[in-house]
């Protein structure tokens, strides 16, 4: 399986603080694959580089050719990311978010790209007109999910998608993310801090420590690596 995403000894900084000390990383086309650590390990400036929203060095491949600029760039690149904490427009309609997530398309009818989120999120479809900070926390991320997805992208970043929700919907949205990737092959990158629940969704996961790869493999090896599960993943 050839790689959408390639990341090559990539480095990002917060102005004199190296934040990713030469991570490189490979996303297969079609595959789910999961970024884990301790806070503070890189996992959240690993995405934030690959939509270029920090200062990086290295090289950043998106289907083999070279992925720069800054996130626009990116969102046209095919390159979606929905960043910890949701970040829905508030004040705007659930159907004037999802027609901003098609931004970068040009596109005059956008209902049956509606439609077809309303599939995966039923709810969407009787509360389109609702204003989107009055939606439950689970309801703004799904939002927040289906509002990149508005855009068609040929990788979805998502960043702690668990962050905060009740456990019911955290398995309902990686239930949903399984079955987009299933049904529609679409290449996922996500960062989770619920190591277990990213292990199951994940075909290959990478665990970062200071900003370094520490350990890389398949899902499955991690997840029943004992060693490895108590030295990184906290359970």
């Amino acid at each position: 399986m050839s790689a959408l995403l390639e990341l090559n000894d990539v480095e990002a900084r917060y102005g004199p603080v190296l934040a990713l000390r030469g991570i490189s990383l490979a996303v297969p086309e079609g595959a789910v694959v999961a970024v884990l650590g301790a806070n503070g390990a890189g996992k959240t400036t690993t995405l934030r580089s690959v939509s270029g929203t920090v200062k990086r060095s290295g090289e950043i491949l998106l289907d083999g050719k070279p992925l720069r600029g800054g996130p626009e760039a990116s969102a046209k690149a095919g390159v979606a990311h929905v960043p910890e904490g949701r970040g829905t427009f508030t004040e705007l309609s659930v159907v004037e978010n999802l027609r901003l997530g098609a931004y970068t398309r040009r596109t005059r009818s956008l209902k049956a790209d509606i439609d077809r989120m309303a599939t995966y999120f039923p709810w969407i479809s009787e509360r389109g007109e609702q204003r989107a900070g009055t939606l439950s926390g689970g309801e703004q991320q799904m939002l927040a999910l289906a509002r990149a997805l508005m855009g068609r992208p040929r990788l979805l970043m998502l960043d702690e998608p668990s962050l905060g929700l009740a456990p019911l919907i955290v398995k309902e949205i990686f239930r949903i993310v399984r079955e987009l990737n299933e049904k529609e092959g679409l290449t996922v990158l996500v960062v989770e801090q619920d190591a277990r629940i990213a292990l199951n969704a994940a075909s290959t996961a990478y665990v970062l420590e200071v900003g370094k790869v520490a350990v890389s493999g398949s899902a499955a090896e991690l997840r029943d690596d004992e060693a490895v599960r108590r030295s990184y993943l906290g359970y």
